[in-house]
């Protein structure tokens, strides 16, 4: 098992490269992961800074004291992969950050589809994003990444476009076998850049959305021959993404 992930804002270390984890993350590595002299730990501030630490001991209920000897920077992995997550029903949009960002997903988009039934508006929308921000931040912690994912504010179809313009591979997941859809499993891939993939919401892009995505130079793929939940469709890519251009290996 790998040591635990704790996020903190500095790694400003005391005399002998002493550091006092406190606050939430503190809490929650002394009452419960329990954590005990001599045992690895991981800090890190979400960005790619990062410091391996061996705990010195626990004080109280919400105070870890580490022995902190150096911070090292993860670089930016190659390409670059952004997911555009169109809002689904109920808590499944925070099961797809949750399982992306497991997987390995740079950046979300949360994207207003036409055929959205989820709405983010005012406060409603504001708290919704909190909670995929949250989400993965917390996912980015159990996997053991120092990188986590970036979670954009909610973006317009004309806002997912520009973003498709700019990237060096656009997809979109598409399942309309009449349109001739492309395999994702064989395109060809760049080496750097950014991948940017547009998942749909359950009822489908609309003609449209696709119409302005293709415009923008994106084309339409698909994962295989059954068609995979808003959910669960930009974790399967990713991680089909992920092998293909060697990122797994």
């Amino acid at each position: 098992m790998t040591a635990p992930v704790f996020v903190v804002e500095h790694f400003d270390a005391g005399d002998g490269g002493r550091y006092v984890l406190d606050g939430p993350e503190g809490r929650h590595a002394v009452s419960v992961k329990r954590l005990q002299a001599g045992e690895d730990v991981i800090l890190t501030d979400g960005a790619g800074r990062w410091a391996d630490c061996v705990v010195l001991a626990a004080e109280g209920k919400d105070r870890l004291i580490v022995q902190l000897d150096s911070v090292a920077v993860e670089p930016p992995a190659r390409p670059r992969i952004t997911v555009v997550q169109a809002l689904p029903k109920g808590d499944r949009g925070e099961l797809a950050v949750e399982t992306m960002t497991e997987v390995g997903v740079d950046a979300v988009v949360p994207w207003q589809a036409a055929r959205c039934i989820t709405q983010w508006k005012g406060d409603r929308g504001l708290k919704a994003l909190g909670k995929w921000r949250a989400t993965a931040r917390e996912a980015g912690k159990q996997s053991r990444r120092v990188r986590f994912p970036e979670v954009a504010d909610a973006a317009t179809t004309r806002q997912v476009a520009a973003l498709l313009a700019k990237a060096d591979f656009a997809a979109v997941l598409h399942s309309d076998f009449e349109r001739g859809s492309a395999s994702l499993a064989t395109a060809e891939l760049p080496a750097e850049g950014e991948i940017v993939l547009v998942v749909g919401p359950e009822g489908g892009v609309a003609k449209d959305e696709l119409a302005l995505f293709e415009e923008a130079g994106a084309r339409a793929y698909l994962l295989g021959p059954t068609v995979l939940r808003t959910s669960t469709a930009g974790t399967a890519a990713t991680a089909l993404l992920l092998g293909r251009t060697g990122r797994w290996s």
